[in-house]
């Protein structure tokens, strides 16, 4: 009897002291990580980051803004990444859990390409959106889901057609306000320069933001034809360096912009979407700026975005190109713990030509 008491006190103990630790039994730890931030406007809200796609190494750029928000800023951020079998990191896995983070998130953003999630993480998604709560997507969220296959999940699939006529084109137009339509000049070798849009200068997304360039290539993109305020255009240009010429070839199309989702229940969120957002975009101090303003925005904490405030990495950001020939290998989420953990570390691995 007292061997027995002495272990369930010894068990008290332990589970006190991983909670005290902010360590708690998680069963889907393998998948995610979190920073947890100390102080600031964010104290005491939630943000979930969904990081899986094949190229532009969101399982780089997300955790990166993770970091800032948290420790810049006080939120708490989840970062859910898709794995291997082996429990590595897999940019554009489907095997991806822990989405439960949902039920008591502020705020979700998404950055996956092409994905068929699990029906019970699907469950997590739309519970979440039928709550009204905000959405920021990063590139290629806009064809976020290749899901048509899934009687229960089908609609969220980039190419929808099917009788739920308020998904038609499924999550990216439904709740991004744009899904896959092409490229738009040529990825890798144009890079961009945004452009902010006239008479949104003063919208609190864009404030303090200034000299963006990213190095991903634009996206055919039409916002404007389902309700989205365009906040910046991308001016192609000629050349992947911020002083290449622009290519005057071609028209400056939206590639930033916000809008309110509306779904049948009658949830209404805020949503921003961005169709940049690689590795070495954020090496850019005004679209990380750009994203921050976002978060509070879609928030609704726009009366705490500071034009000012400190959008400066946290810990080492050493990104990797982004392509769909290799990516850094065998990191595990656990690899990425901590706010000066390297973001990436592993070596690059290109794979096998089938």
């Amino acid at each position: 009897m007292k061997k027995n008491i002495t272990r369930l006190l010894l068990l008290c103990v332990l589970v006190l002291t991983q909670v005290a630790c902010g360590q708690p039994n998680d069963p889907y730890a393998d998948y995610r990580i979190v920073y947890k931030g100390d102080s600031g406007p964010g104290k005491g809200k939630n943000i979930v980051f969904i990081a899986s796609d094949h190229e532009y190494r969101s399982e780089e750029s997300l955790p990166a803004l993770a970091r800032i928000l948290a420790k810049r800023y006080g939120f708490t951020c989840t970062v859910v990444f898709g794995l291997d079998s082996q429990r590595n990191i897999l940019p554009g896995s489907s095997d991806l859990r822990g989405l439960d983070a949902l039920n008591n998130a502020d705020l979700m953003v998404i950055f996956t390409r092409f994905s068929d999630f699990p029906d019970e993480e699907m469950q997590h998604i739309n519970d979440y959106l039928e709550k009204g709560k905000p959405v920021v997507g990063l590139r290629t969220a806009t064809h976020a889901f290749n899901n048509a296959k899934n009687p229960k999940w089908g609609h969220y699939s980039y190419q929808y057609k099917g009788p739920n006529t308020t998904w038609r084109d499924g999550f990216g137009e439904t709740i991004l306000g744009e899904t896959w339509v092409g490229h738009y000049g040529k990825n890798h070798a144009q890079a961009s320069r945004l452009l902010l849009e006239q008479g949104q200068e003063s919208h609190p997304v864009l404030a303090g933001v200034k000299d963006v360039f990213v190095q991903c290539g634009g996206y055919n993109a039409e916002p404007e034809l389902t309700g989205s305020t365009v906040l910046a255009r991308g001016q192609v240009l000629n050349g992947m360096t911020p002083d290449s010429p622009a290519d005057t070839s071609k028209k400056e199309l939206p590639v930033a912009w916000v809008r309110n989702y509306k779904l049948d229940n009658g949830a209404s969120g805020r949503v921003f979407t961005t169709t940049h957002g690689a590795s070495e975009d954020l090496l850019n101090e005004g679209f990380r700026r750009m994203l921050v303003n976002a978060c509070f925005w879609t928030m609704g904490m726009e009366k705490d975005i500071d034009p000012q405030g400190d959008v400066n990495f946290v810990g080492p950001y050493q990104p990797t190109t982004f392509n769909f020939d290799g990516y850094k290998a065998n990191v595990k989420p656990a690899d990425l713990a901590g706010f000066e953990s390297l973001i990436m570390p592993g070596e690059i691995v290109t794979p096998k030509k089938k």
